[in-house]
């Protein structure tokens, strides 16, 4: 009776066994070394804000930083041009040193001319049958703040004013530009409204257009029938200053969407701002200048990793384990008070062979402001299937 229950125990242990060693070898998930946040060093900056009307600041790469508190609703004026700009551009697109197509100037482009004139607006001659490029027609929407070539450059867009300004809305939705609307292509309009934080938004979408930021950081162009125009924006130049666009009128004050190159250690950044509702141009020029040299000294390079840091491992049951290593350095820069978010997204191994040192396994993904992206990681030492023994006697 004895020897038959320890045959039946035998057997069930054999069986047992049998089932250990041949079940799944269990998935190896990733454990993270990196908080998922942390905020950047130092105090949040006071920054120099006009006395009257509103503003906004922001940084390539860091997106926005900052905005007066106080913003409402203004005409956009002029500014409103670099919309249009933007919209004709993704329409039809022009490479640094193309002119693009032409564009023939119609009786009604001189009748808008003459119109404007009368109603002293800015503008710039054009004559019938005139042809300007398309290069020329935007410097001249740009540079002198030609409102009737704001209509010109509509209409042979979309054909008709209101399609163009239809397009000019479904742009702005696109962007989240939750405050501005578009009552016309040149700013003529009151009803033609925003805030600086959206034509800060606006502006920094324009500026990755090349030919756009070209055209803005001209003081001058030659057009055929007008001759030499200047650029209505003579802060160019001074602290930075690279473009973008100035508007007035209204009786609502000046305002003014900048962008400035900023060197910080080894990177080359631009500070974009806007500021609206100042009493003059001048205000409002003198006002950005503050607030560029407030913003610079505030902007900080640092390291946030290390090549071959490691942000997690690998801790297999059976013993061994792998650090996961960053695959580079990187520098960002930074603003004080901002939140920096990292996250491991690596896969639960199932190890049924040796994975050697120096694997790919995954990414850090790495999030700061408009800073949004994935940095390779690596294994640092080989990872081995469990043995015989640890998959016979494993709980």
């Amino acid at each position: 009776m004895r020897l038959r229950i320890a045959g039946v125990l035998l057997l069930l242990i054999a069986a047992f066994l049998t089932f250990n060693f041949f079940r799944p070898i269990p998935a190896v998930a990733v454990t993270t070394a990196v908080p998922s946040q942390s905020t950047t060093a130092g105090t949040v900056p006071t920054l120099p804000w006009p006395r009257t009307g509103s503003a906004a600041v922001a940084v390539s790469g860091l997106g926005m930083l900052a905005t007066s508190g106080n913003e409402t609703p203004l005409p956009a004026a002029s500014v409103a041009k670099v919309m249009t700009a933007l919209v004709v551009l993704e329409d039809k697109p022009l490479k640094r040193g193309d002119s693009g197509p032409s564009i023939v100037i119609t009786d009604q482009d001189v009748r808008v001319y003459q119109a404007d004139k009368s109603d002293q607006q800015s503008v710039v001659e054009v004559t019938s049958g005139e042809q300007l490029s398309e290069l020329e027609a935007l410097e001249g929407l740009l540079i002198p703040s030609a409102n009737n070539l704001a209509f010109t450059l509509a209409s042979w867009d979309a054909g008709s004013l209101d399609a163009f300004v239809a397009k000019m809305n479904r742009r702005a939705k696109e962007l989240s530009l939750g405050h501005t609307k578009f009552a016309d292509p040149a700013g003529a309009s009151a009803m033609t409204v925003s805030t600086p934080s959206d034509l800060v938004a606006l502006g920094m979408t324009a500026m990755n257009q090349e030919v756009f930021a070209q055209v803005v950081a001209m003081t001058s162009a030659k057009l055929p029938v007008a001759g030499t125009v200047y650029n209505v924006d003579y802060a160019l130049g001074q602290s930075g200053i690279i473009g973008i666009k100035t508007g007035s009128g209204f009786n609502q004050g000046a305002n003014f969407l900048f962008a400035a190159s900023t060197t910080v250690g080894s990177f080359t950044k631009v500070v974009f701002g806007c500021v609206m509702g100042l009493p003059t141009l001048d205000d409002a020029f003198a006002a950005a200048k503050v607030l560029i040299a407030a913003v610079q000294p505030n902007l900080v390079v640092k390291r946030i990793l290390s090549k071959y840091q490691a942000v997690g491992s690998y801790e297999l049951p059976w013993g061994g384990r792998s650090d996961l290593l960053s695959s580079a350095n990187v520098d960002l820069i930074e603003w004080p008070g901002m939140i920096l978010r990292e996250k491991v997204h690596a896969p639960a191994l199932t190890i049924t062979k040796p994975i050697p040192a120096g694997t790919t396994e995954g990414a850090l993904h790495v999030v700061l402001g408009d800073y949004d992206f994935d940095v390779g990681l690596t294994t640092s030492d080989a990872l081995y299937p469990p043995g015989r023994f640890w998959r016979l006697t494993r709980i």
